[in-house]
């Protein structure tokens, strides 16, 4: 029986990968590094040190990896603005859980932007739990940030569903031995091994419903 729901940010209710991925890439190139082919992927899930030291090691990116962290943040709440990407119907689909469980957020974003983005779609008063990659040790695809969620919740991390987009998402929440409900992501989707790993895979988040979550 599932008794808490634990969703991911980016990719199943923010549409931010591709900003994500922009931001970095002219970041990294105006500072002269080189934006690799596999970064964006490399990158997807990784903690907000971890991806910083990545794009300083690997891309060449010059500072150290907490002013390029700096740099990226403020790049992307200026990109946010006011108005997040929001998913459609993510929102609707988080309400319908909340119904029924204990919500929490499990995100590789930083703090600052998970509030930016919780903000605009009014979902303070509905996610019990927000867990930062940057509060725990390992970013995805480690299951750091999934046993974190269950722990503040107060819930086995075997009784909690997953909602994830992204191959190193899935990994993490499977890891945590969590129910696994995959929503591909449409830019950078997850290789098949890694679908493989969900225990469902729906083709929207408007398809996400209590029925799914626990049959």
């Amino acid at each position: 029986m599932i008794e808490a729901v634990v969703f991911d940010l980016d990719g199943v209710i923010v549409d931010s990968e591709r900003v994500w991925d922009e931001v970095r890439e002219s970041y990294t190139r105006e500072s002269g590094g080189t934006y690799t082919a596999s970064a964006a992927r490399d990158m997807m899930g990784m903690s907000s040190l971890e991806w910083s030291r990545y794009m300083a090691d690997v891309l060449g990116v010059p500072g150290t990896p907490e002013e390029i962290n700096a740099a990226v943040v403020e790049r992307m709440l200026v990109r946010y603005g006011q108005a997040p990407p929001l998913i459609t119907g993510a929102v609707e689909a988080v309400r319908r859980c909340a119904e029924r469980w204990p919500l929490a957020v499990a995100s590789s974003s930083n703090p600052e932007l998970i509030e930016v983005v919780l903000d605009a779609a009014g979902l303070h008063d509905t996610i019990r739990v927000v867990v930062s990659s940057q509060e725990v040790p390992r970013g995805k695809p480690a299951p750091d940030v999934y046993f974190e969620a269950a722990r503040r919740l107060g819930v086995d991390a075997s009784r909690c569903a997953a909602v994830e987009d992204s191959q190193n998402g899935i990994r993490s929440a499977k890891a945590a031995g969590m129910r696994v409900i995959a929503i591909p992501n449409a830019h950078f989707p997850p290789d098949e091994e890694a679908l493989a790993l969900a225990d469902v895979v729906l083709g929207s988040i408007g398809e996400l419903t209590p029925e799914v979550i626990d049959p």
